[in-house]
């Protein structure tokens, strides 16, 4: 077995997590590379890297790798899912930070990797959503979320019109600061924030939530798998709406752009080594037990 390590070193100060989780594996006869998120010149200037290691290329280890284990936040393991759904190589988290939904393990359960080697995990997949922009008839923007894909309005107090519809079909229109569109797996993330409901991450629905709506009627939906989902920005005259997906940098919206997710035939697949429940982990995380 082959297990890349890819240690976020402003969360695992020192790259500590990461050799420590080495040396657990060695021992149980694993194979590990390690290669960080970004480059090391990028970041070296800003975060405690050990220079003595051997970090490898992550392009080139994870054609060869089982597991793609990552150290730090949900935003370490959505950049790492980008990576790791390119090779069908599943993703095991450790949280370094502060709520980790998508982490399988806290930074003190390390221990636990000894699982690896006896084989001892299962492979828990998620949905992910195809996310396009539309201007007319051309398509000017791809990409893929795994947490969600938000519209926003623009650092000016203005709101923004938004046309949403389903397979074509009207569903409602607003003015407000925007819209999430999310996965079941993105439900307790930015989407929960704006009012959206929980949903079990393995289930396989598409979210629509607004953000704060100046409408009674626009009200979070939660849509079958096989829906399209569109959303159209209206005019945007001194006004600016921007996309992101999954955090990511914003894409420029204009008015009469159309904002189309629907499920991605690419899906996320999550280590899992422990039988924590979900309402366990909702628990413990947003602190209600």
């Amino acid at each position: 077995m082959k297990v890349v390590l890819s240690p976020n070193p402003y969360r695992d100060r020192g790259l500590k997590a990461a050799l420590k989780a080495r040396e657990i594996l060695k021992s149980g006869g694993v194979d590990t590379s390690l290669c960080l998120p970004f480059d090391l010149e990028q970041g070296s200037g800003h975060a405690e890297l050990p220079r003595d290691l051997d970090y490898r290329n992550m392009q080139d280890e994870l054609e060869r790798a089982d597991i793609l284990l990552c150290f730090g936040g949900d935003g370490t393991i959505l950049h790492a899912a980008r990576d790791a759904n390119a090779h069908n190589v599943p993703i095991l988290g450790v949280n370094m930070g502060s709520v980790g939904f998508m982490a399988e393990l806290e930074h003190s359960e390390l221990d636990m990797l000894s699982q690896l080697s006896k084989r001892k995990y299962t492979i828990e997949p998620r949905m992910m959503l195809d996310v396009s922009v539309r201007r007319g008839r051309e398509t000017l923007y791809r990409d893929l979320a795994l947490n969600d894909a938000v519209i926003t309005k623009g650092a000016v107090a203005r709101v923004i019109d938004l046309i949403v519809r389903g397979d074509g079909v009207h569903i409602y229109d607003y003015s407000g600061d925007g819209v999430i569109l999310a996965t079941p797996t993105g439900s307790t993330a930015y989407s929960m924030s704006a009012g959206g409901p929980i949903v079990e991450p393995t289930s396989e629905n598409i979210l629509v939530t607004p953000i704060c709506a100046h409408s009674l009627h626009a009200k979070p939906l939660v849509m079958g798998r096989d829906r399209i989902v569109s959303v159209r920005i209206g005019k945007l005259s001194r006004k600016t709406a921007y996309l992101s997906v999954d955090g990511g940098r914003a894409f420029k919206l204009c008015g009469g752009d159309t904002v189309e997710v629907r499920r991605s035939k690419s899906v996320t697949r999550l280590v899992r080594l422990t039988d924590h429940s979900f309402y366990e982990i909702i628990n413990q995380k947003l602190g209600r037990a």
